[in-house]
């Protein structure tokens, strides 16, 4: 016999013994009567009782123990939180709601250990072969020269200015690397200082004119009625910024078409734009597009070079100045990314060039 039949009779006897002894009590004398009446109550009492045990305890702790087994075998996705009527009268209900909240808890924690596992691996595949491709290729320049020793100067020179270029992009993607593993580790400090945010904007255009003019694409800088307006923010990590949005849209604009760069002032902001009249980036991918080597369409990135690790890099920049780098953007009609940086409170106001900064860096 279980231990909530075992209640139940229980119950009913004392039930039955209450209502006999109060039937006595008030002067029924007659011993079938008072049999009767015992035999109705305990009866009724205990089936009742029995009823109740069963549908609002015995449930309801199996429920709870079944949750137990599951936590036990991690099987956190599979428990559902009671949500029948019968809760509201539950005294359970404490218990059952936080074993829900925990499985729901954990269920989260381990699809978040999921994906960063997923990411990791990723980012290692990413990584071995990024870095795998300019030394294959600088391998093979060199060996080619080691083994033939009669080649020409003009094929010597230019099969070295190959392996240079390839050396010279591990380098840069080396530094990459490191600039986001520094950033990520709080190693990179934000040097915070007031200067013209215009300014930089257009010495950084300046500076690109060059790459643009290589693809028939012009920047503009478009004009409003600030001729300057000052942040406060790192000169050089914005610099870095602003150079990684531009190159980037640079590379997906269609030619003879234009790069929009804009500054607007606010209240307590500048907004810094950039637009371009490329492709666009597909709406599944603009979620990820600021995560290390993610690429929109890997064969067509690798025709226009870089490391991957630009817009990476931006977000870590903009996100250390409290800020986030907002993106808009409409397949075939081009792209719109855009950040604020605080405007600076009264003080002196640095003069800076990139020119003079660059070779320090």
């Amino acid at each position: 016999m279980s231990n909530s039949k075992a209640i139940s009779i229980l119950f009913g006897s004392i039930v039955g013994l209450i209502t006999t002894s109060t039937a006595f009590i008030l002067g029924v004398d007659a011993g079938i009567k008072l049999v009767s009446a015992a035999i109705i109550s305990f009866s009724t009492s205990t089936l009742l009782f029995a009823i109740i045990t069963e549908n609002l305890f015995d449930k309801k702790i199996k429920k709870i123990y079944d949750s137990f087994q599951k936590i036990r075998n991690k099987e956190f996705d599979t428990i559902a939180g009671d949500r029948s009527l019968l809760k509201e009268i539950n005294p359970l209900k404490g218990i059952n709601t936080e074993i829900f909240d925990y499985a729901k808890l954990k269920q989260l924690e381990i699809d978040e250990l999921e994906n960063l596992e997923r990411y990791r691996k990723e980012f290692l595949q990413n990584v071995s072969h990024e870095l795998k491709t300019p030394i294959f290729a600088a391998q093979g320049f060199v060996h080619t020269l080691l083994d033939n020793a009669d080649v020409p100067e003009n094929i010597r020179s230019d099969f070295l200015k190959k392996a240079a270029k390839s050396l010279d992009h591990l380098d840069l993607l080396v530094k990459d690397l490191l600039t986001i593993s520094q950033m990520e580790s709080g190693d990179i400090k934000m040097k915070m200082e007031n200067f013209d945010i215009i300014s930089l904007i257009k010495e950084s255009l300046d500076q690109l004119e060059p790459r643009a003019y290589s693809r028939n694409i012009k920047l503009v800088y478009k004009k409003n009625e600030n001729k300057s307006i000052v942040v406060f923010a790192d000169y050089y990590r914005v610099y870095q910024v602003i150079k990684n949005l531009v190159t980037n849209s640079i590379k997906y604009s269609d030619s003879n078409s234009k790069v929009l760069v804009e500054c607007e002032k606010r209240k307590k902001i500048a907004r810094i734009i950039i637009k371009d009249k490329g492709k666009g980036i597909p709406k599944n991918d603009r979620k990820r597009i600021f995560e290390r080597f993610y690429r929109v369409d890997k064969s067509r990135s690798k025709q226009r070079g870089g490391t991957g690790l630009g817009l990476a890099i931006v977000k870590h920049i903009i996100e250390g100045h409290n800020s986030k780098i907002k993106l808009r953007s409409k397949t075939n009609i081009g792209s719109e990314f855009s950040f604020n940086l605080k405007l600076a409170k009264k003080g002196k106001i640095k003069k800076k060039k990139i020119s003079k900064i660059l070779p320090k860096i």
